[in-house]
């Protein structure tokens, strides 16, 4: 049986070491499909509650199994209008869309259905550039959107907001990404066939992990496209935001090594690629 890919992601960062001194406030649950975390260095039980809330409200509109989220809303009519998180995520999906030359795309949903039903997916309803954003949302036909491979990273940031407005000056985020708000924080790198590669310490960063070979729809990975096929076993992304992280490492997976070099080099990145050998490259 395939491993989960969300929780594939939270036993990669198992070997976390926090940095000296003990959490004083720590929440455990579950979101977005696995394990979740957010431990705070100071502040008060407020700070906590208040980044809990934003992180739950979040999932709720984000969400693909929540029939009564806002994405399902605009996956079953084919046009919404945006809330403003929406809107916001839409955004940022658009621009990671750009950043990678049209790899990261959420339309890739219709794809990823019919590979989980065993049908043939129908290729015009794939293509970020078919989507209109204006005063609403409009697909087109056929088309359903997916979050799952930015909006783990767009809510970590959210949450590291509402810490930082509420004076927080040192915690660590654990929503599939991982996000340090001060540090240093160390954490390992796995890959699902290597186990532990390596390990990274976070100051004021995130870093976010995408493994094809993590979670499969039969023969096919979770991370797909209609042209190109994962090259990679595992990519790690460190960035300043969450969001450019998770959208660049799921994206990432089906660049040449040439390609990641180029877009890393734009984003101000620093990439962690292991190729199906076990070889570890860093690109910074």
């Amino acid at each position: 049986m395939s491993m989960n890919r969300r929780r594939f992601i939270a036993i990669s960062a198992a070997c976390i070491a926090s940095a000296a001194t003990a959490a004083t406030h720590r929440w455990n649950g579950r979101a977005l499909g696995a394990e979740v975390s957010i431990e705070l260095h100071g502040g008060d039980q407020s700070a906590l509650d208040a980044a809990v809330t934003t992180l739950l409200r979040l999932e709720r509109a984000f969400s693909l199994y929540d029939p009564t989220s806002e994405l399902s809303h605009l996956n079953d009519n084919g046009q919404a209008t945006p809330s403003p998180d929406m809107r916001a995520i839409l955004q940022e999906a658009d621009i990671a869309h750009r950043l990678t030359g049209g790899l990261f795309d959420p339309t890739i949903q219709t794809l990823w259905d019919a590979a989980a039903h065993g049908y043939a997916a129908d290729p015009d309803t794939f293509g970020w550039d078919q989507v209109e954003m204006d005063d609403q949302v409009t697909l087109a036909p056929g088309q359903k959107l997916t979050l799952n491979g930015i909006a783990q990273g767009f809510i970590t940031d959210r949450v590291r907001d509402v810490l930082i407005d509420h004076g927080l000056t040192h915690a660590l985020i654990n929503i599939g990404e991982h996000l340090a708000i001060g540090g240093p924080f160390r954490l390992g790198l796995s890959d699902p066939a290597q186990g532990l590669v390596g390990q990274r310490s976070l100051m004021n960063s995130a870093i976010a992990t995408s493994s094809p070979g993590a979670l499969r729809l039969g023969a096919a990975s979770h991370i797909m496209h209609p042209a190109v096929a994962p090259v990679w076993s595992t990519v790690s992304v460190e960035a300043a935001d969450a969001t450019r992280a998770d959208a660049l490492s799921t994206a990432m997976c089906l660049m040449s090594k040439d390609a990641v070099w180029d877009t890393a080099r734009k984003t101000g990145s620093r990439v962690t690629l292991v190729d199906d050998e076990g070889d570890v490259t860093t690109i910074s």
